[in-house]
């Protein structure tokens, strides 16, 4: 099965490769899912890059801390979705191969470590709108085919 691609590659930029791992959060027998709102107002999927030497699990398990103050167990996964994106903010062009998993369950161990974001609880629907990228919205569609 070829792998969905979102946003628009150009021929003419270099593309800096960024792997993530991220995660849908649900409660209330899956009617809301959790958000990460970074400071620059957009929403996506907990988790985030792989770092050197981790496994995608072991970025979901470090970035649920840092985001959420979350302790997760990691349930079906989703599958892989690649995004190409320009961030402003590091002013870098990515290729962002995303790797999307379900929770099965999760519980509050401590407040989230990283104290920038806004974390906020939303209806599916609402959530899949607000998600910035193509990719986590595949995510939580396939997600919602799967329950």
């Amino acid at each position: 099965m070829e792998t969905p691609s979102f946003g628009e590659k150009s021929e003419t930029l270099t593309y800096k490769k960024r792997m993530g791992a991220y995660i849908v959060i649900s409660r209330h027998n899956a009617t809301e899912i959790v958000l990460v709102q970074a400071p620059n107002g957009a929403y996506f999927l907990p988790g985030g890059e792989i770092e050197q030497g981790e496994t995608k699990e072991l970025a979901i398990h470090r970035e649920m801390i840092e985001e959420l103050g979350f302790e997760v167990v990691i349930g079906h996964y989703l599958g892989q979705a690649d995004e190409y994106f320009h961030s402003r903010h590091r002013n870098t062009d990515y290729y962002n191969p995303g790797y999307f998993f379900v929770a099965d369950s999760w519980r509050q161990i401590c407040a989230p470590l990283e104290k920038t974001n806004t974390i906020s609880w939303v209806q599916v629907d609402t959530g899949i709108d607000l998600l910035k990228r193509g990719s986590h919205k595949w995510a939580v569609k396939k997600w919602q085919t799967k329950k």
